[in-house]
């Protein structure tokens, strides 16, 4: 659930390098942070991790009453609470970081034809021309089972041929290929992990529940977005520019949110989840937000397939314009939620961060 965020550069002169050691060392039986050492600047070739404070590392976009990405705030500007209680931010960052990213793909049969055409079109521009060339991402499609396409790499040639190999068929194991692909982004190289889904369905075949897939996003810092292509529109036709395109409000699809409130009663007390929900194979936008909103990600809903490539860079902006905060981790270890709420002082703005996370014991 926590990170460990001091980085120490390395270097080859050995007594240095033993007197950092020690410093990193004497860090962790204090149980305070380096100063100066800012966890953002992780990802330079020189740079590696050592064990410092536990922090809990959240993510914060911040929009204005237009939904426009509000730049340029400060440590100040933020109020960060865990459990109703005022918590001191003592890490922050206004600046674009690496993205460790897992692309999650459904390849069932539903996707054939124009559907999958536009996806890997809209994803080609997502990975050449949207993300940064640090940013390492991973691939895992799904039909009736989930599959690896792609091991992490920043070879976006690699990327590209691997996606054009799919061929779509079989039902929908969403909820499976979600459950593979968090635990492997929240296993990335860089501070900054997230997922995008891309589905055109409700989930049919998958053995996970979704509660169970809840959690475990839950107990990891995985940013987690879905996009998912409305079934009404089977045809993939492409609608006129007077036409209307009903979306889900962008960028904040938060219902029910307020400082202190989880989304859910702490475990056991779930909502109902699992495969229920929709009896026929349109998306299920209930489930698709279960998945991300308690992230700080959030759900798109599409008409038409033409749609994913304004919708995917709409996901690579929101990543290139996040703010980062952390805080010391309380320390609770008792497998309980613990609800996060994000303020900026600025009344107009609004914000969107994880709404709390699962202290594992």
């Amino acid at each position: 659930m926590t990170s460990r965020t001091i980085a120490v550069r390395t270097m080859t002169n050995s007594g240095v390098a033993a007197a950092l050691a020690l410093l990193v060392c004497a860090t962790d039986m204090a149980g305070v942070g380096v100063s100066g050492q800012q966890p953002d600047q992780q990802e330079g070739g020189s740079f590696r991790f050592r064990t410092g404070v536990e922090l809990i590392n959240v993510t914060a976009t911040v929009t204005d009453s237009r939904g426009r990405f509000v730049p340029g705030l400060e440590k100040e500007d933020f109020l960060l609470y865990e459990d109703d209680t005022l918590q001191t931010i003592s890490h922050f960052s206004n600046a674009r970081v690496p993205v460790s990213l897992g692309i999650v793909l459904d390849t069932s049969g539903s996707m054939e034809g124009e559907k999958m055409s536009a996806a890997l079109e809209a994803l080609d521009r997502f990975l050449f021309d949207l993300l940064a060339p640090d940013d390492e991402i991973f691939i895992y499609s799904f039909n009736y089972q989930p599959k690896l396409v792609h091991r992490w790499t920043s070879d976006r040639d690699s990327l590209s041929r691997a996606m054009r190999r799919v061929r779509p068929r079989g039902g929908t194991a969403l909820y499976d290929a979600v459950a593979a692909a968090v635990p492997m982004a929240d296993g990335g190289h860089h501070r900054k992990k997230a997922v995008v889904i891309i589905s055109d369905g409700n989930d049919t075949n998958s053995e996970t529940d979704v509660r169970d897939v809840r959690r475990l996003i839950q107990e990891s810092e995985v940013l987690v977005y879905a996009i998912g292509i409305d079934g009404n529109d089977q045809s993939g036709a492409r609608i006129g520019r007077g036409s209307s395109r009903p979306r889900t409000p962008f960028p904040f699809p938060v219902p029910g949110r307020g400082r202190g409130r989880s989304p859910f009663p702490s475990p056991p007390g779930w909502p109902s989840g699992g495969r229920s929900g929709p009896s026929d194979d349109r998306v299920n936008v209930s489930a698709l937000r279960d998945l991300t909103d308690d992230s700080g990600g959030r759900t798109e809903i599409i008409r038409n397939a033409k749609d994913l490539e304004p919708a995917t860079a709409g996901v690579a902006d929101e990543l290139s314009q996040q703010y980062y905060l952390a805080y010391p981790a309380p320390g609770h270890d008792d497998g309980q939620w613990h609800a996060i709420d994000v303020e900026v002082r600025n009344s107009r703005h609004r914000v969107r961060a994880r709404r709390g996370y699962i202290a594992s014991p």
